[in-house]
């Protein structure tokens, strides 16, 4: 192939989720549905514009639940059909379990060589969680290296591009600076063995749960993507409106009203007005404003509801998927493995 025809290299992109069970719209909307959209993505001649690695993070999960694994299974299990599910094909992007690449746990024993504690202090999430999960004992190396495993999990692939929600960039900062740091030890007067990665921010909405709060597992506010529509329109009925509107005569306020946050991302321009005029003149009730609002989540999940019934049914070829992908996987990270293994000098 002369050089003239030969296909240009495509960015590669990376992206994992910790498998904690059944996803929910929360899940979908700030992280999901955009993985979804850079795989689909095409240059104007209709090439894939990126090259996609998406992974279920099964050993970070441990550093929170190592107390008992019973259910990691399972979890690893429902998110890989909620994945598929969404519409991550095999075919675009590898998909694959993290534990199942070595390469994972190598890079991030070779990195904590040389990252300071102080920067896993620092990271933002790791005091506040700790403020959240009192109930767990997370004074652990897991969970304060956290941050560094999740550097590697980044730079094995030598990506340009983490697609993250803007509360997640603090962890692609400190990914370039173990980067940077890593290849001004061993680089030497070659290019940068681990090239430091672009945070890619995306269209995350932080979705309201069902209390008002941000849809959170941890809340027990959420909507899940395998909800059947008769749980969805019960769920959307008891969440909470605009907290002044007490009678059904009162006028309401959809600038304070967490049901018509959900409006913006599930119903289209015309139906939002609609909710709007209705609500600010008592037109409606909260009860026809949900509805309204559950029939454009019904609408959203029946095809992904659909491609997961399917997958469901065909285990066998779930199994595949992530097998095949996490060959992949471990093909791409053994390349950038024998660069850093030379220039550490392991032999």
């Amino acid at each position: 192939m002369s050089e003239e025809t030969k296909q240009p290299a495509r960015e590669r992109v990376l992206s994992g989720m910790r498998p904690t069970g059944k996803l929910h719209l929360g899940n979908y909307m700030g992280a999901l549905k955009n993985w979804v959209e850079l795989q689909n993505a095409t240059n104007p001649d209709g090439s894939p514009r990126y090259e996609c690695y998406f992974f279920i993070a099964d050993y970070h999960a441990l550093t929170t639940d190592y107390a008992d694994t019973s259910e990691l299974p399972t979890n690893v299990r429902e998110v890989s059909l909620d994945f598929l599910a969404a519409g991550l094909d095999p075919k675009r992007s590898t998909i694959f379990v993290q534990s199942k690449v070595p390469a994972h746990a190598e890079l991030a024993l070779l990195l904590g060589m040389i990252t300071p504690l102080s920067w896993l202090e620092r990271v933002p999430s790791y005091k506040d969680q700790q403020e959240q999960l009192k109930e767990k004992d997370l004074a652990t190396f897991g969970f304060l290296g956290y941050p560094l495993l999740m550097s590697a999990d980044i730079l094995v692939y030598q990506p340009d591009f983490v697609p993250v929600g803007q509360d997640q960039a603090a962890h692609v900062e400190i990914t370039r600076e173990i980067a940077r740091r890593f290849n001004h030890f061993y680089g030497g007067d070659k290019s940068d063995i681990l090239p430091e990665p672009k945070a890619l921010l995306t269209p995350s909405s932080k979705l309201p749960g069902t209390d008002g709060r941000k849809m959170s597992k941890s809340y027990g506010n959420t909507i899940l993507l395998s909800d059947p529509e008769v749980d969805v329109r019960s769920k959307l009925k008891t969440m909470v409106t605009d907290p002044a509107r007490i009678r059904r005569s009162d006028a309401g306020n959809p600038d304070i009203c967490p049901v018509f946050d959900l409006h913006k991302v599930f119903s289209n321009d015309e139906k939002q007005a609609e909710v709007r005029a209705g609500c600010t003149s008592a037109g409606i009730g909260c009860i026809q404003c949900k509805g309204w609002l559950a029939d454009g989540v019904v609408k959203e999940l029946a095809p992904i509801q659909q491609r997961r019934q399917y997958f469901e049914t065909h285990p066998n070829e779930v199994k595949t998927v992530l097998d095949e992908g996490a060959v992949r996987a471990n093909a791409r990270a053994e390349v950038t493995m024998r660069q850093v293994r030379d220039a550490v000098r392991l032999g």
